[in-house]
């Protein structure tokens, strides 16, 4: 019979149990309930206990539309190959769900393969949602945020008791969890608790507080209060969540106040509020804010077509003219219909989403680092598995956690020729790179600058070569990503 592992963190003794060969400890708090008197606070440490914590089970979601409401929802979650090494690097992962949700219970992210390639992994879950991004008057910004640095310090205090080394942490993330690995590289307060990053497409949105109190406004609006910590207080979670789903359904109606972020499909991002975030992620990187710490960053090639409604209709011109106006960079030499002259209608509306949205923030921020005078490491996921949705956004977590199976792969009505055979190696080969680079601060290519442009393309044969997306490189070379603004009160 395998003995149960116990481990003594700073709070008290948490029992995990054995998984072939890896020990996984689930649902540890690393920051008390944020509800109660405790609502739409800073977090605070947990309260030390007596006894041994079982530790076998994930803590609950926080509070979001697929799950009920549960208060003690901070938790992280560990998985060590090695409880009795001394040293291991340590990955800390930041889900993604647009800033609305998620969870590290996802089985997508099941940290066991990763920890078996020789790192210590380490999940969380954190605020989202209204609870954890809205601008909300005698509360703090960026919520979400501040759990992620609670559950970095609660690493910082406690991963060597796992086989750890607190001074070998690379937080890594992807879509809304890429854009808070962004923000983390730039807050003051989180200064010493990671030493490496990893942002996996980093959206291109972070508002102003007058853009997210105009938003936060309207949700509350619609409950009959203002947007202030005291009238939300009572406001029980699930009614702010389907007053969020309202809003969301008429952003589209609000570009012309909202600006472009009415077309995601969230109305939350990291708010830069000049104390906690001073600047959006670009400008403080390229202003030397992450000079020290290393940087690994990029996305797949049809960021867009996951949330394409349009996939399989016939796309207007006039719909491309409406995303061109509203997204895409001025140019004076006929912008994208030039750049792309081959490319169809439909094309042209998903080059563009992927571009604003996802692909061009992520290739800025390498770019940012570089001017910074930090070291950079820029990629693009070019293989798929699926006729259909071809190198998607998220393709790269299930790569690089190895959460997707080759049955699942053949299986599927779509499957491309050889993806099956393919699987393995890409999978293996992204994780290795990953593991590579939180383990020595380089993944295995050279790194990104302005001249070669040295990027690390995952295809089936994987290569090193300077930017793929050229065309699109140049339609953006002049556009600065910044802080978006509210463009009109209403």
């Amino acid at each position: 019979m395998t003995i149960a592992p116990e481990i003594r963190t700073t709070t008290g003794i948490v029992r995990g149990r054995w998984e072939d060969a890896v020990a996984v400890f689930r649902g540890i708090p690393y920051a008390r309930t944020p509800f109660g008197p405790r609502r739409f606070a800073a977090p605070v440490p947990p309260r030390p206990w007596d006894g041994v914590r079982d530790a076998a089970r994930f803590g609950p979601p926080v509070p979001q539309a697929r799950y009920p409401m549960s208060s003690d929802c901070l938790t992280l979650n560990v998985w060590s190959p090695d409880l009795g090494a001394v040293g291991l690097p340590v990955m800390v992962w930041i889900h993604g769900g647009a800033y609305l949700e998620g969870t590290a219970a996802n089985p997508h992210f099941d940290g066991a393969t990763l920890a078996r390639s020789g790192v210590v992994m380490v999940s969380m879950n954190y605020r989202t949602g209204a609870e954890g991004f809205a601008h909300i008057a005698g509360a703090p910004d960026n919520r979400g945020i501040l759990d992620q640095a609670a559950a970095l310090r609660w690493v910082r205090d406690n991963v060597a008791a796992f086989g750890g080394d607190p001074d070998t942490v690379t937080v890594f993330g992807q879509s809304a969890g890429a854009g808070c690995v962004a923000a983390l590289l730039t807050m003051p307060g989180t200064a010493g608790l990671f030493r490496r990053a990893i942002a996996q497409s980093v959206p291109g949105t972070y508002f102003s507080t007058e853009l997210a109190a105009a938003i936060s406004a309207a949700i509350a609006a619609r409950l009959g209060v203002r947007a202030t910590a005291e009238e939300l207080a009572p406001i029980p979670p699930r009614a702010l969540i389907d007053a969020t789903e309202t809003i969301i359904a008429t952003m589209p109606d609000r570009a012309d106040s909202w600006g472009p972020m009415a077309l995601t499909p969230t109305p939350f991002s990291p708010v830069v509020d000049g104390d906690l975030l001073p600047c959006a992620p670009w400008r403080a990187l390229a202003d030397g804010a992450a000079r020290g710490i290393e940087l690994l960053v990029g996305h797949t090639r049809d960021e867009y077509r996951l949330f394409n409604t349009l996939v399989g209709s016939e796309v207007t011109d006039e719909q491309v003219s409406t995303a061109l106006a509203r997204l895409a960079p001025a140019s004076r030499d006929g912008g994208y219909r030039a750049a792309y002259p081959e490319a169809t209608a439909g094309q042209l509306y998903e080059v563009v989403h992927s571009d604003w949205l996802f692909r061009m923030p992520s290739l800025h921020l390498a770019e940012a680092q570089h001017a910074g005078g930090g070291r950079g490491w820029n990629y693009e996921l070019c293989w798929s598995f699926h006729r259909d949705q071809g190198a998607s956004h998220s393709l790269d977590v299930l790569l690089v956690f190895g959460t997707l199976g080759v049955e699942q792969v053949r299986g599927h009505r779509s499957v491309s020729a050889n993806a099956a055979d393919e699987l393995p190696g890409v999978s293996r080969r992204m994780r290795g790179d990953w593991r590579d680079f939180a383990t020595t601060g380089e993944p295995g290519w050279a790194p990104y600058d302005s001249d070669t442009r040295a990027t690390r393309v995952y295809t089936a044969d994987p290569i090193t070569c300077p930017y793929p997306e050229e065309r699109s490189r140049r339609l953006w070379s002049e556009h600065r990503f910044d802080t978006l603004d509210l463009l009109t009160p209403e």
